[in-house]
């Protein structure tokens, strides 16, 4: 679980970067779960853009995404999804840089 200031903070990284992964019209797709894992693995904190023909709300592909990968909601801000996980391997942790 991470705090409010963790989350600000994690926002505050994330703003300037590109969305790593995109759901489309098949929402979360086994596929498309795998490739979020594997950018959790690497990164942390990645942000993931939902598009105009899914069907789904942002806010409940995030639920989706916490609930199938153990992971952390940082935020939903329109169609971006914010998600964060501890991943103990890296060297760097994000929640380590403040």
């Amino acid at each position: 679980m991470i705090t409010s200031k963790d989350r600000a903070y994690l926002k505050r990284i994330i703003a300037c970067q590109q969305p790593v992964c995109q759901i489309g019209k098949d929402a979360l797709s086994a596929a498309c779960l795998e490739g979020i894992s594997q950018a959790l693995t690497a990164r942390e904190v990645i942000k993931i853009n939902v598009l105009q023909n899914c069907d789904e709300s942002a806010k409940d592909l995030a639920n989706q995404i916490a609930e199938k990968l153990g992971c952390d909601v940082v935020g939903v801000i329109g169609r971006k999804i914010i998600v964060y996980k501890f991943n103990p391997k890296n060297k760097t942790h994000a929640l380590e840089l403040k």
